[in-house]
């Protein structure tokens, strides 16, 4: 059984999966990856690995949770990665950030070429309160572009952004202190 390739396979595709709409912290990239799942089924010369129930990939501040994760390979290359659940969740923490992005959807999908992630059935993506909602939010990883919109008519694209912070007066000088230079 030769199984730590498609393991390693996993990791990166997770990685790749959740981190180009909010670049993960570097460090998880080095941390140790944990697969908790009812059942694995890894066939290395189909090049699939399937994972069944309450399934959940945490490695740093990344977690990844759905009812089902496949992940297809060739080689060693990752062609395409799904995740199902009722509903499938991410969370991770973004570089430089203090939030967390988080997001849920019943169908979530990663593929390599072309590099796309797709989040399907109620899907959200939420970060320091801003909220993108639509039942498909569609990620071009290489053009840098998203879209989003219901598959049927009626269903509407939800976008809550919140107000920046207004920046923060400066003090007064104390008296005799100098003033701030012109």
């Amino acid at each position: 059984m030769k199984h730590p390739p498609l393991a390693a396979t996993l990791l990166w595709a997770v990685l790749v999966l959740t981190a180009p709409p909010c670049l993960a912290l570097a460090s998880d990239r080095d941390q140790p990856m944990l697969i908790e799942a009812d059942r694995a089924e890894l066939d290395d010369v189909r090049g699939v690995s399937i994972y069944r129930g309450k399934v959940k990939v945490t490695q740093g501040s990344m977690v990844l949770a759905g009812d089902t994760i496949t992940v297809y390979s060739k080689g060693s290359d990752v062609t395409r990665v799904v995740v199902e659940g009722s509903p499938a969740t991410y969370r991770q923490r973004p570089d430089g950030q203090d939030e967390d992005v988080f997001a849920k959807a019943r169908h979530m999908e990663y593929t390599r070429d072309p590099d796309k992630v797709v989040l399907v059935g109620d899907a959200e993506v939420t970060q320091a309160g801003d909220v993108l909602r639509s039942d498909r939010i569609v990620y071009d990883i290489t053009h840098d572009k998203v879209e989003a919109g219901g598959t049927e008519s009626g269903q509407r694209v939800r976008i809550t952004l919140q107000p920046k912070p207004k920046p923060r007066p400066e003090p007064e000088p104390a008296d005799g202190a100098p003033g701030p230079a012109p």
